[in-house]
């Protein structure tokens, strides 16, 4: 008897440790040594050169906050890099299958209820990209055009909302993936793609043909731009959000920033050539996790 109780209770302490380290990330990866990366095939803060490679401002920014996490943990923690999609990060955020997603999520209230943002550090400004010889200049320019976006982005809302107020009826096509959105764009199936402009930006610089692409038309939407984590751990949080201050006060995320956008970067060597915003400079300024509602007011 005294034997099975004693089992249980070894069953039982290990079932709390589980659970316990499935709520405090930084026990957990001290405990394996390891971390999960979330990062995306094709966006323009985070993307793939092939073979597992993954680069861009939002995935080395994450690097160096794993470097960050190491002091911490006291050991060099190994990064697996998740690829993550519009569809699955917050449920792969959720469930543990990524600890830390750097890719090009939009914070917002809805969002916020399922996991937690790391303070911003990216303001995006939603846009329209199409051919330049198309003649559209702007979203009424849409009218009985075919527009394409990606699945399980925030461009998506703001596209329909958008459609109401202006009264223009335009045909809605989705793309799997970023990659996949402007493939419908440049083969002619979709006359614009409305996405933030980062993404537009980079999709175009590594174009077969730059200059037949031209981003257009007023800001549909101002959207801070952050990492995921999961909800609750306020200690991982907290981790997080000091190295992007620190990452903030000593000039390399702004560097890193000019290394991104307004250097030649792979696979093209070509540049995407977007100035720092007053906004996210603004928002490097006070650092915050405000959701997007609060930009739009």
């Amino acid at each position: 008897m005294k034997k099975q109780l004693f089992a249980l209770t070894i069953v039982a302490l290990a079932a709390g440790s589980a659970v316990a380290q499935a709520n405090d990330t930084l026990a957990k990866i001290k405990a394996s040594g390891n971390i999960s990366l979330g990062v995306r095939d094709s966006s323009g803060l985070s993307y793939t050169l092939g073979n597992g490679k993954y680069v861009g401002f939002h995935t080395e920014m994450g690097e160096r906050i794993v470097d960050d996490l190491s002091k911490i943990a006291g050991k060099k923690l190994n990064i697996a890099y998740t690829p993550v999609t519009s569809a699955n990060r917050i449920p792969l955020v959720q469930n543990g299958t990524v600890d830390l997603e750097c890719g090009s999520t939009t914070n917002n209230t809805a969002r916020q209820r399922d996991v937690a943002f790391a303070v911003t550090t990216y303001v995006e400004e939603v846009r329209i990209a199409t051919k330049a010889s198309s003649g559209v200049n702007g979203i009424k320019d849409l009218n009985g055009k075919t527009v394409v976006t990606t699945t399980g982005t925030t461009s998506v809302q703001t596209l329909r909302k958008n459609e109401r107020a202006n009264g223009i009826d335009f045909k809605e096509v989705m793309g799997k993936d970023h990659a996949d959105s402007f493939l419908l764009l440049e083969s002619g199936r979709a006359d614009a793609f409305v996405m933030d402009g980062s993404i537009l930006a980079a999709n175009i610089s590594k174009s077969k043909a730059p200059n037949d692409y031209k981003i257009v038309g007023e800001t549909l939407s101002v959207e801070p731009i952050a990492c995921m984590l999961r909800k609750g751990d306020d200690a991982f949080k907290k981790a997080v959000d000091d190295s992007i201050k620190r990452q903030i006060a000593d000039g390399s995320l702004a560097k890193l920033y000019d290394k991104w956008f307004l250097q030649p970067v792979p696979p093209t060597n070509t540049k995407i050539g977007l100035p720092l915003s007053d906004a996210t400079k603004a928002a490097w300024a006070n650092p915050n996790d405000k959701p997007m509602e609060e930009y739009n007011k």
